[in-house]
């Protein structure tokens, strides 16, 4: 186990949530879609009571309806005991690029949302910030917030369902338009 020396912005992709068996195995909570996807990146960044350390995964595969990986060097339950709790990053720049009109979730974390279309004579109103987003397995839901300049204080769940509900996303401007009744 080493310090952290990454420079570059990070993403926290997963959790370590426990230790699984003798051999220094560890339960892993995967925020990628599929859940296997976190196995693609095999230096991770843990953060841990404030400490930041490099680890490099060298197996890891699906157990049950979870995960498990293996890291370098950590070859007992006690050694894998000390991760427990970290929560996983990589840096943002080893994401795959993404085509046109997708977003990664973090990306829309903070945008303002506001209502009415961009073409719409109707002024647009600020619900509040996208605070974080929540996966139902239907579809994904947008937690949003009140924020300065809101139009009340009321925390709304709103469908990210994309060009019935969401009808544009500027990252530049920081906006997410969306079709939705104020009063829902």
């Amino acid at each position: 186990m080493s310090q952290s020396s990454t420079s570059s912005p990070s993403i926290v992709i997963g959790k370590v949530t426990s230790v699984f068996g003798v051999k220094g195995w560890l339960k892993i909570y995967s925020h990628t879609d599929p859940i296997i996807n976190i196995l693609n990146y095999p230096e991770w960044t843990l953060k841990l009571k404030g400490q930041q350390l490099s680890v490099r995964v060298d197996r890891g595969q699906r157990q049950g309806k979870g995960l498990v990986a293996h890291f370098v060097g950590c070859d007992d339950r006690e050694q894998a005991h000390q991760y427990c709790g970290a929560e996983i990053l990589v840096p943002k720049t080893v994401l795959p690029e993404l085509g046109e009109g997708e977003f990664y979730w973090h990306q829309l974390e903070g945008l303002n949302v506001v209502t009415g279309l961009s073409d719409s004579s109707t002024e647009p109103l600020l619900l509040g910030k996208v605070d974080h987003l929540l996966s139902t397995g239907s579809n994904d839901v947008l937690v949003v917030k009140p924020c300065e300049g809101s139009i009340d204080q009321r925390e709304r769940l709103i469908p990210y369902l994309e060009k019935q509900v969401v009808c544009g996303v500027d990252l530049t401007q920081g906006i997410m338009r969306i079709d939705w009744d104020p009063e829902f």
